[in-house]
């Protein structure tokens, strides 16, 4: 007699096989019995009826480095039947993180969760969520930007000699501490400042250990395919698998370039690089109200970046070159405020950036530029910028998986609070 058995559900098994109608025995934390029966006895019974039993899922973009030492349950994750995520992702991972980096992190964290950064490498890490206690399986990515800035900062410029081998080192020694690959967030600041040539020397350490290579492109609007080309160079040079992270055509001027983007992943695979990609089921992104600045604008650590926009100077060349970049009349309508971290600001959550600077009778620019000063650059936004038939095209190709590019949440807690974009709990 088994102690649980889960009966007369539709059972997708993962192999490839239809959905059967079966049952499930299982003995302790183990699956012993799955057939297509429904005379199975135990202890239990859980009638699955109209209902499909699958295995975990696994979330094959996420974000919840930090989220999880807020919420080991990964509330919203198991509710969606997430058993196991792949985090680190787009350049920014928990570990390993030291220096100014790790200073700046541990600030924000601490401001927003009363979390402390006692940890500097991904053995450290590790040991922390084993020691919590999380409920999902949790595999991590070295983040490029995140090892970028511990070793040279912020900086507007190609790495040294020196730190570029300081890199490879930190790499070197997360993959050998259980990561999985390297990431990158080329629109982010200070990955935004690199070359081919350094993500070919840090993908050559990752390829020793059978690693990969995820990346959230350079650009996701006008300049894609420029960004597809530069990244499958990467592979192609490196010979690592290649993840494209949640593909997409931005803005709608862009959309028609779907099928061309399609054609040069292909012809790569054909040429016999190892590339997929994933996407998350929606037609909003989202990310920080910052990624709408000019990459210069990024350089060095906060305060210099947020004095920055005190300068008016500054802001006219910044709103010039977004003005040019988005003409578009309906630019700040399609911006809505997800979370910041005050209490001043939180009225703005869930409005448009046009709306809310209606709301207090300032332009668009002006209330942007003063918003992320005062929340020193911690605001998210979705961005609605996508089309519904291009997802549907997306999702009709074999190479091309669902991530749900989000961070675990709860309904409780400080991860209830803010407008979070819903891919959190329904992916």
């Amino acid at each position: 007699m088994f102690d649980i058995v889960i009966s007369n559900g539709k059972i997708m098994d993962g192999s490839g096989t239809l959905p059967y109608r079966g049952s499930i025995g299982i003995k302790g934390d183990m699956i012993l019995k799955i057939e297509a029966t429904t005379s199975l006895s135990g202890k239990r019974i859980i009638d699955a009826e109209g209902m499909v039993v699958s295995p975990g899922f696994v979330d094959i973009h996420g974000h919840s480095d930090y989220f999880l030492l807020v919420n080991p349950e990964a509330e919203s994750k198991v509710r969606q039947g997430v058993t196991t995520e792949i985090g680190g992702n787009c350049g920014y991972s928990a570990a390993p993180i030291f220096g100014e980096e790790a200073c700046e992190r541990e600030v924000e964290y601490r401001k927003q969760f009363s979390l402390d950064l006692n940890w500097h490498t991904v053995q450290e890490y590790s040991e922390l969520l084993k020691r919590i206690g999380i409920s999902i399986n949790f595999a991590i990515l070295l983040g490029h930007n995140t090892i970028r800035a511990s070793v040279m900062g912020k900086e507007n410029r190609n790495p040294s000699k020196k730190e570029l081998e300081d890199m490879c080192i930190a790499v070197e020694k997360g993959m050998n501490e259980g990561a999985f690959g390297l990431s990158t967030g080329l629109i982010y600041s200070p990955a935004c400042f690199s070359e081919i040539a350094e993500m070919v020397a840090l993908n050559n350490v990752v390829k020793r250990y059978k690693g990969v290579f995820t990346t959230h492109m350079r650009s996701e609007d006008d300049l894609v395919l420029e960004a597809i080309n530069e990244v499958i160079e990467v592979a192609r040079q490196t010979h690592v698998p290649l993840q494209i992270s949640h593909l997409k055509t931005s803005r709608e001027r862009n959309w028609n370039k779907l099928d061309r983007m399609f054609q040069v992943i292909e012809r790569a695979i054909d040429e016999g690089l190892d590339i997929t990609c994933d996407r998350y089921p929606y037609i909003a992104s989202n990310t920080g109200l910052q990624a709408i600045l000019p990459d210069w604008t990024t350089e060095g650590d906060k305060e210099t970046r947020v004095n920055r926009l005190r300068n008016e100077t500054v802001r006219e060349k910044i709103k010039n070159e977004i003005v040019k970049k988005h003409p578009e009349p309906d630019y700040w309508k399609t911006i809505v405020i997800s979370t910041v971290v005050s209490e001043k600001n939180n009225k703005y959550e869930g409005m448009s950036i046009a709306d809310s600077a209606s709301m207090v009778g300032k332009e668009p620019f002006d209330f942007t530029m003063d918003v992320l000063i005062e929340e020193e650059m911690n605001v998210s936004a979705n961005y609605f910028t996508m089309s519904e038939d291009n997802l549907v095209k997306i999702y009709r190709k074999p190479y091309i998986m669902i991530g749900s590019d989000a961070a675990c949440r709860a309904d409780y807690g400080p991860l209830a609070e803010g407008n979070p974009h819903p891919r959190a709990f329904g992916t």
